[in-house]
């Protein structure tokens, strides 16, 4: 098939179109960069572009069967100034133009999978969260929701529409282990605040081998979880990443620090919630890191 994929080079940008291409598919990459080294193989074509304006890409993308918006200015920032106007419109404007360029389509309607985020539900405490819950208030749930009416209005062109909400997504070369892992490595990694918050992650492989999943069953449309099916509170998840890299994990970040440090971002930080990947699961899809365990013992091990 003929993709064509928002992220530029980004982590799971990287992941998905090295196993797209590796299984055949012919992959156009969107990036602001300038053309230089590519760090796909020569089978994969780059084209510069910012997602967030109109131009000539949009005329690319509708000429492909499948289009994978992973576009988005990361949230894990200090909120202030611009800093949410920038967060939103990286995501909002994006998708628009996106599904402007569906409409443009001349033969059958592209496949669209547009990225959102478990942020869509709000915060729930210890609920169980699934594809049908509701939208939670604040910014990051209202950000997701404005997000996903925008990716879902490619459905009046005839556009079979996915819409993935990501959890932490975990990877040895991005994500949160990236920033995390040097922590611990230094003695002084911990859980924030209490620890009792609910953390909703995802191996890289999962979300990689997810994508492929949806692409070949044309039934399953609307939101999907990105999700592991076993999520954890954030003390468990600290203990037992200090326990992959054999180093202690009893030096908590007190949740005034944080809020002091990271402003209204960290509270959120705080937060948590306990997303299930109810049509995954129901669907059939078989996870390869179901456990946190199973995760940190594939990323933390060498190869």
């Amino acid at each position: 098939m003929k993709i064509f994929i928002t992220g530029g080079t980004g982590f799971i940008c990287r992941h998905l179109v090295r196993r797209l291409s590796a299984a055949g598919h012919r992959i156009t990459v969107l990036t602001r960069a300038e053309r230089g080294e590519s760090p796909f193989s020569r089978e994969v074509s780059l084209i510069s572009g910012d997602p967030g304006r109109p131009g000539s890409w949009q005329k690319t993308a509708a000429e492909n069967e499948v289009i994978i918006n992973l576009a988005g200015l990361s949230i894990f920032r200090r909120w202030i100034g611009k800093a949410k106007r920038m967060i939103r419109d990286s995501r909002i404007l994006t998708t628009r133009n996106l599904v402007d360029a569906i409409a443009g389509a001349q033969e059958t309607r592209p496949v669209f999978f547009s990225t959102s985020a478990v942020g869509y539900y709000g915060f729930h405490g210890d609920e169980e969260l699934r594809e049908a819950s509701p939208p939670g208030d604040g910014f990051l749930a209202m950000m997701a929701r404005e997000w996903e009416e925008e990716a879902l209005r490619a459905r009046g062109m005839a556009a079979r529409v996915v819409i993935t909400r990501f959890g932490i997504v975990l990877g040895r070369d991005g994500g949160a282990l990236k920033t995390m892992v040097p922590i611990f490595c230094t003695f002084i990694g911990g859980p924030l605040g209490d620890g009792r918050q609910w953390m909703s992650w995802i191996h890289v492989e999962d979300l990689v081998q997810g994508m492929l999943f949806l692409m070949d069953h044309p039934e399953i449309e609307g939101p999907v979880n990105f999700t592991a099916p076993h999520p954890v509170r954030n003390k468990d998840f600290s203990i037992t990443l200090g326990r992959a890299l054999h180093r202690p994990s009893f030096m908590p970040v007190p949740g005034f620090a944080l809020r002091f440090l990271m402003g209204e971002f960290g509270s959120i930080l705080l937060k948590g919630q306990r997303v299930m990947p109810g049509v995954l699961l129901d669907s059939g899809y078989q996870f390869r890191y179901p456990t946190i365990d199973l995760a940190f013992q594939d990323l933390l091990t060498a190869h």
